[in-house]
C-alpha cells in the first residue's frame, strides 16, 4: 500500500512524487489535500494532491525539503512506500463558470495551483496564469499549467526567466489590460498576503489556499486554526481556501514561524546523524 511509484526532482530540494493511493485518486478533486506520515514514528505532515491518475491509482504530491519528515519523504524510491496516506480531506474548490480567473502560484503552490486551473478551464472559463520564483530553476509545472491556461506570465525575482519582478507586479499587469471576474492566490503566506491586497484594491473576488500548521487533519487538534472574518476556523476542515480579503495573515504568519527554530534543528541534527 502507498508504494512511490515515480520520482522526479524539479529542483535540488523539490521533488515530486506518484504514489499508489487507488481510493483517494477516484475520490479527490481540485483543493483536496491528503496527511502523510512518512513511517510509524514519523510525525503528519498534509500535502496538496497536485494531479490524480484514476487508471493507474496513484495521486502526485510535490514536496519542498524544509525539515525531517520532507526529507524523509523525499529520500524514497521507487518501490518504497509510505506508511499511512490518508485522504482525499478539506473542501473542495468551488469551481464554477465566472468568465476569467487569474490564478497566481508561487513556487511549489504552483502544485496545488494545478488541479484549480485544470477545473476552472474545463468548466468554461478563461484562465490567465501568473507563476513566480526566485529563480528560473524553481519554476515548476509550467508546461502542466500552459495546457490548462489562455496566457501565463513567469516571473522571477532575479530575472533569470519571463519577467523581472515579484508576483503582484505580474497580476497587476494582467489587471490593467483585461477584466478579471475571480483570482486564485496559493503560495507562500507572505505572497498571499500582498497578492491579496492587489485584488483587494481592483475589487476582484479571491480566494486563498492556506498552508497552516496540521497534525490529524479532521479538526480535533486546532493546531491549523485561522482567523477568517474575525472568527476561528479550521483549515483541515473549513479550509484550505478562504475569501483571501478576510484571512489574517499577520497572524497565520506568526503561527507559522512560531516552530521554525525547533524544525531547523531537528533538521540539523537528523542531518548529522546521517553523515
Amino acid at each position: 500500500m502507498n508504494k512511490v511509484v515515480r520520482k522526479e526532482f524539479f529542483s535540488e530540494n523539490v521533488v515530486c512524487l506518484e504514489v499508489e493511493a487507488p481510493r483517494i485518486a477516484k475520490a479527490r478533486r481540485a483543493g483536496h489535500f491528503v496527511i502523510v506520515r512518512v513511517d510509524k514514528k514519523g510525525e503528519r505532515i498534509p500535502l496538496t494532491i497536485s494531479s490524480a491518475d484514476v487508471d493507474k491509482g496513484t495521486i502526485t504530491l510535490v514536496v519542498q525539503r524544509v525539515g525531517v519528515t520532507s526529507k524523509k519523504l523525499t529520500d524514497l524510491e521507487p518501490g518504497e512506500c509510505v506508511a499511512d496516506l490518508v485522504g482525499p480531506l478539506g473542501q473542495a474548490t468551488d469551481v464554477k463558470k465566472v468568465g476569467t480567473v487569474l490564478a497566481c502560484g508561487g513556487g511549489v503552490g504552483v502544485a496545488p495551483l494545478l488541479p484549480i486551473v485544470e477545473a476552472f478551464k474545463k468548466a468554461g472559463n478563461k484562465v490567465v496564469s501568473v507563476l513566480a520564483a526566485r529563480t528560473k530553476d524553481l519554476i515548476i509545472l509550467e508546461k502542466q499549467i500552459r495546457e490548462y491556461s489562455d496566457d501565463v506570465l513567469i516571473m522571477t525575482d532575479d530575472g533569470s526567466y519571463g519577467e523581472k519582478g515579484l508576483i503582484t507586479e505580474g497580476m497587476e499587469k494582467v489587471i490593467a489590460r483585461e477584466k478579471i471576474d475571480e483570482a486564485v492566490i496559493i503560495g507562500p503566506a507572505i505572497m498571499m498576503k500582498f497578492a491579496a491586497e492587489v485584488t483587494r484594491k481592483h475589487g476582484i473576488p479571491s480566494i486563498a489556499s492556506l498552508n497552516t500548521i496540521m497534525v490529524d487533519g479532521t479538526g480535533m487538534c486546532g493546531a491549523c486554526r485561522v482567523t477568517v472574518d474575525g472568527k476561528t476556523k479550521f483549515v483541515c476542515v473549513d479550509g484550505p481556501e478562504f475569501d483571501a480579503h478576510k484571512v489574517d495573515f499577520d497572524e497565520m504568519l506568526l503561527r507559522l514561524n512560531g516552530y521554525k527554530d525547533f524544525e531547523k534543528n531537528a533538521y540539523e541534527r537528523y542531518n548529522r546523524m546521517q553523515q
